[in-house]
């Protein structure tokens, strides 16, 4: 058995597996991220989750921060726009203190205004910061213009005038409509038996009162295809092609997730590292993605270069998106492309940490969990026409943002 899961009296849902070793990692995956923020509380998930490590009723911030480090251990957290997950590393026999500070900064923090006051400041730096890197920035501005009009058009950062009205008040009134226990997942592995596992989770989470959630998450309309240009002073084009594409429990996302993994994955032998970098140098860094929301979804491909060579990479670019939707793969380099993906994920499960967040995502979205076996199953599956169909489904219209100028 891959995955043991479970469900507590009060709603929260729970995964864990068993592996060898003396490390232990567990989260707690909530299904609300700036998606959830009303157009008055843009950057309010993030917020929230700065918030959590600023003391608890049984903690000061400094006691929140050190109880698991003093152990060699950490504690971190994270927002996306659909979820915020609170993650711990211990030793394995450390592994019910990870569990019960996750819980007391998810239900018990208090959130003092001088510790939020002063952890303004922070983000308004982190902001800055982002707004200094224009290959982060780029994909942010980009995704607001493909969702324009919809919850999920706008970055999760928010902007430092919205961050500075924002108080204790207003975290804990986000927290009680949009982290309720029937949205969270409680993900473990380690070497620790199942059943232990769950009676931890019992023991940190089970007496939290159930909690429902009170809304829906609006489908995000249909946005027309564009191009933008913008002139800014960089040493270099920064630029995205794009469009949107199918979520997460499409059938189509297997197929289209090889697809673009072909296109501009991780691997040197990508499509677009062989033609822009390799064949003809007009790039270092060129890249393609995929992101999967649970209703929608976006592919980015991205790339810098000097100026006058940013018009040729988009029209190369553009040459193997229509070859990928119009010519079907050679079973040579179809069998390639798979084997390809399948080692890569297998690689990254290796990784026991990911592996976990990945399950309990899983687990959160669809109430289930496929093994690694599975996908592989699913991957080796796959015809060249079932990729040449989902590339000619997402890339019939495509999306430009440019930022350049001397």
């Amino acid at each position: 058995m891959e995955f043991y899961t479970y469900r507590l009296p009060n709603g929260i849902r729970g995964i864990h597996r068993q592996v060898k070793g003396a490390v232990a990692h567990c989260a707690l995956v909530v299904d609300a991220g700036s998606r959830d923020e009303r157009t008055d509380e843009y950057g309010l998930a993030h917020f929230t989750e700065h918030a959590f490590f600023k003391g608890t009723q049984r903690r000061r911030a400094w006691q929140v921060n050190c109880r698991l480090e003093n152990l060699g251990g950490e504690l971190n957290a994270f927002t996306t726009k659909e979820d915020t997950t609170i993650h711990a590393t211990t030793l394995r026999s450390d592994f019910p203190k990870a569990a019960e500070l996750i819980a007391d900064v998810a239900f018990r923090s208090v959130y003092p205004d001088r510790e939020l006051e002063r952890e303004k400041e922070v983000i308004a730096d982190e902001i800055n910061t982002y707004k200094d890197s224009p290959a982060d920035m780029i994909y942010d501005t980009f995704e607001d213009m493909l969702f324009a009009g919809s919850e999920l058009g706008h970055n999760i950062l928010g902007r430092k005038a919205a961050l500075m009205r924002y108080d204790g008040d207003a975290i804990r009134r986000f927290t009680a409509r949009t982290h309720t226990t029937d949205r969270m997942v409680f993900a473990s592995i380690g070497n620790i038996p199942a059943r232990q596992a769950e009676a931890v989770a019992m023991r940190c989470f089970g007496g939290e009162p159930a909690t429902e959630r009170g809304f829906a998450r609006s489908v995000p309309a249909a946005t027309e295809p564009f191009r933008k240009t913008v002139c800014r002073h960089t040493h270099q084009t920064h630029c995205i092609v794009g469009c949107r594409a199918c979520g997460i429990g499409d059938g189509r996302r297997l197929p289209l997730a090889l697809v673009v993994n072909i296109l501009g994955g991780p691997s040197a032998n990508s499509l677009l590292n062989t033609t822009i970098r390799e064949k003809h140098g007009l790039s270092y860094n060129i890249e393609a993605s995929y992101t999967p929301y649970s209703d929608a979804g976006i592919v980015a491909i991205y790339f810098s270069s000097d100026h006058h060579n940013a018009a040729r990479c988009i029209e190369l670019v553009e040459e193997q998106l229509h070859r990928l939707r119009t010519q079907p793969l050679t079973a040579r380099r179809l069998s390639m492309a798979k084997k390809q993906f399948v080692a890569q994920l297998a690689i990254s499960s290796e990784n026991n940490e990911s592996y976990m967040l990945g399950a309990g995502k899983s687990l959160l979205v669809h109430d289930e969990v496929d093994t690694m076996k599975e996908v592989y199953a699913k991957i080796r599956a796959l015809t060249a026409e079932q990729l040449m169909e989902a590339a000619a489904e997402t890339f019939s219209g495509t999306s430009r943002l440019v930022w350049g100028g001397e």
